[in-house]
Parts: structure tokens; sequence; C-alpha cells
């Protein structure tokens, strides 16, 4: 199937239903107790890799696989990637730069093939979707409280990072690139663009996905943006699909969800984490709990594809799929024609 029906069947989907995203990974792969060689494998690197979830693709790919399938199995349409952390600023962490491409294309052709052996099961089309996170690095804001304009990268330096995932994600067999936990809006310009990029050297058509991350109650990210002031700052890239995922549960996600729901004219995709962590770092949120809050956003019409994020885990999945069986999808609302702008706050000029 084409990238181009990958895109119609998907909205088709979309349209009927509310569709199924997976879970947490790390929380997943955290239950392997996993050793430091167990992440190294067979490779020559210098430094501890332990928690380099990423490289799992390459020395362990029957975890990751087993992961995939399992949120399949849980009644998943689409999954993602596991890279997150697939560029070179996040390997750098590791000494593991020189393996970013070998990464992404590991990831992606894991999911494919998972995706491809739950559809020889049943004959649905399952979808993946390229995962690439937000780095560690902020290009609106300075580490170094002495000197408020410096940065520690520059746009097109971190563009050109992007790009280099993105390149490797389409050629290992994405549908779609999902831009996620986005605390910087700056940076996730940089990273649409790159995917833009991308895409257009790929030759194929590659739908973008993005999702912003609040930082605190007050309802913004890292970088100060509203989620309405972050959509309006990226809806020149005409996203597939807009949405907020990590930072809190289901229930203190749902009235960003209420306001993004009347301005996105997109598809809204969202993934709470299990709650809140407790002290130890740990969710406690069970699968059921999850599955009741992520059901009000249904009944209120809030969101087109739910899944989960940090804490959960294949039973909140299936959990959720059962959940919202039956609930009608979101509308998509047509707006009215006005300048819509956006510093950290939404701006509106009408005729």
């Amino acid at each position: 199937m084409s990238a181009i029906d990958a895109e119609a069947l998907f909205r088709q989907r979309a349209a009927e239903r509310i569709l199924i995203f997976d879970g947490g990974y790390g929380t997943s792969i955290q239950k392997y107790g996993l050793t430091e060689a167990d992440y190294r494998g067979a490779l020559d690197l210098a430094k501890d890799q332990k928690g380099n979830n990423d490289l799992l693709c390459l020395t362990r790919p029957d975890i990751v696989k087993a992961i995939h399938t399992a949120y399949l199995d849980a009644g998943a349409d689409m999954i993602e990637t596991n890279s997150f952390s697939g560029t070179r600023i996040a390997m750098a962490d590791y000494g593991a730069e020189h393996l970013v491409r070998e990464l992404n294309l590991a990831a992606a052709r894991l999911a494919r093939e998972a995706c491809d052996e739950a559809e020889a099961k049943d004959g649905l089309r399952r979808f993946v979707a390229g995962a690439i996170g937000p780095t560690n690095k902020t290009l609106s804001i300075s580490p170094d409280v002495n000197d408020p304009a410096y940065r520690e990268i520059d746009y097109d330096t971190l563009k050109d990072q992007y790009r280099e995932q993105c390149a490797a994600l389409i050629e290992g067999g994405v549908d779609f690139l999902l831009v996620e936990t986005c605390f910087d809006t700056l940076n996730a310009k940089a990273a649409g663009l790159a995917a833009r990029e991308a895409e257009a050297a790929a030759g194929r058509k590659v739908p973008l996905m993005m999702s912003f991350t609040i930082t605190d109650m007050s309802g913004r990210n890292l970088s100060g943006h509203t989620v309405a002031a972050f959509w309006y700052s990226l809806r020149h890239l005409k996203p597939l699909t807009i949405g907020v995922n990590c930072a809190f549960g289901a229930d203190l996600l749902r009235p960003y969800l209420g306001e993004l729901s009347k301005i996105a004219d997109t598809l809204i995709l969202a993934y709470p984490n299990a709650g809140l962590p407790n002290e130890l770092g740990q969710y406690d949120e069970l699968p059921e709990r999850t599955a009741e809050l992520i059901r009000e956003w249904t009944n209120e019409k809030l969101v087109n594809i739910v899944g989960g994020c940090c804490g959960t885990t294949p039973s909140h999945i299936a959990a959720i799929a059962k959940a919202v069986a039956g609930a009608p999808p979101r509308p998509i609302p047509e707006l009215p024609v006005v300048t819509r702008l956006a510093g950290l706050d939404p701006m509106h000029i009408a005729a």
C-alpha cells in the first residue's frame, strides 16, 4: 500500500471510529530487567549503554518486536517506532552518534514487520508512526542563567539532525512521522521542517503528526506557549494530527484537549501518562481507571486517536480499546477564515 493510500485509509477509519494508538515503551522495557550487557550486545561502545532504549533495536530486536506485537494484540491500530532518542544529539550521551541511521532503519523495520504480521492474521491494515523525540537541547531557552542569549545549539544544526533521523525512518518504511513530547515550540518547528524536507527528498508522501507536552499546571510548554499558540505556530505544516502527550494523566489533560478540539481543523491524537508518578517515580494508575478517564474524552468528542504514554502498558491499551469501542469520533470543525497568530498566547485578527 502506498503512503498516499495509507493516509486516505487512516482518515477513513478515523471518520468511522476512535482509533487506538500504543502505549509506553520505557515502561515495557523496564519490565525485562535488562543489564548493561543486554543493551550493549556485541557493539564496541566506550560508554555505559544501560538505559539506551533505542539501541535495543539493534542489540535486542526480539524485545522491541515483542512489545510492538503486545500493543497490536491489545488492539492498537497504530504503533510508534522505538526511536524516541534517535538523533545524534541524544545518542551523544552514549557515544553512539555513528549508529543513528542504523538505529532508525532498524526501528522502522521492526515496527513495520510487527504490523505486517498482525495484518496477515486478520486482514486489517496497521500503521507505523516514526517516533521523533524532542532531544535534550532547547532553541528557545538559555541553559546559562548568566547568559540569556546563549544557546547550546542553533536552528539549522538541530533541523539537520532531525532530518537525518526522518530520512532513515522513511527509508525503513514508516507511514507517518510523529514529532512528539514537544516542550519547545521552536524545536518542534525545526523537526517539522526537517520532516517535510526528508519527505520531499524521499519522493513519497509521509504525513506529519505533532504532539505538545505541558510542563506545569499553567498549561504551557517549557518555551511558554499555550496549546493554542503551539497549534497556530505549526498549523502551516498541515499535520495529519495534532495533540497532547505525556506530562499528566487523562484527567488533567482534559481541559487542554477541550480547547484544542475547538480550534484544530485536523485530527487529534492524545496519549496521557498513567496518572502522575508516585514518590518513587512509578505509575500506579490501573488500566481500568485510565480507560474510564479517556472514555470521558470520547463522550465529549474531544479526540480521534487515543493511546498511552509513560506508565502505560498493553493492559492499559486493551482497556482503552474496550472502553472507547463504539464511541463516536470527534468531528473536524470547519473554522472561519481569520488571521491566527501566536506569541506565547494566540491572537486572532478578524476582518
